[in-house]
């Protein structure tokens, strides 16, 4: 298992992060969230938004009430951020959770491809973006896109949109990259709309 310190070194790397992942799920076949917590290092908040988020992206998004229950992990995450923590902290009820192995596996299997494609286009830029106060206005606008996740996933799949928006945003503060941020707000504001055209239908 990767310890914190080396896991915090390779932050900036979303293929090392998720190849780590995978290296716990075949070595474990119920890893708990402790153990996801310490593959992925505690120093960033980055990691924990991004892998929640492209694992609901993943075709396990598609597990009824499972994006419901990703986006407020997330949205607790946000929170933390928007409190100004430093380290992320979860209560012990859900450190204890555990999740299936093999559907790790599977979801991370349809995605390392894509992270080596990631890798290469994302790198430190407009670092600005990223920093306070910023980040606090980063971190408002994902537990916004959480609160839209339980109404989105009525429709199939349509939780993807916010989570891909959170995704960028967890990969913006991973690499540093303030430019990726600012396209994830072009994502909340498709989100935006796929919610009101929800409510409009209803």
């Amino acid at each position: 298992m990767t310890s914190p310190a080396h896991a915090d070194q390779r932050q900036q790397n979303l293929g090392a992060l998720l190849r780590d992942l995978y290296a716990l799920a075949s070595d474990c076949d119920k890893p708990t969230i402790h153990h996801i917590r310490e593959t992925v290092g505690e120093r960033s908040f980055g990691p924990f938004l991004t892998i929640p988020a492209i694992i609901e992206i993943s075709p396990i998004g598609g597990i009824p009430g499972l994006p419901s229950v990703i986006a407020i992990i997330i949205a607790s995450f946000a929170v933390q951020i928007l409190l100004g923590r430093k380290h992320l902290w979860l209560p012990q009820w859900l450190e204890r959770r555990t999740i299936s192995g093999s559907q790790l596996k599977s979801g991370l299997e349809k995605i390392v491809p894509a992270s080596h494609w990631i890798d290469k286009i994302v790198w430190p830029r407009m670092e600005w973006a990223t920093k306070s106060p910023f980040l606090q206005g980063l971190a408002a606008l994902i537990i916004l896109l959480c609160a839209t996740v339980p109404l989105l996933e009525l429709i199939p799949f349509a939780s993807t949109l916010p989570m891909a928006a959170v995704a960028l945003i967890g990969l913006s503060l991973i690499a540093r990259d303030g430019l990726l941020a600012c396209s994830a707000l072009l994502l909340s504001a498709g989100t935006a709309y796929a919610v009101f055209s929800s409510l409009s239908g209803s």
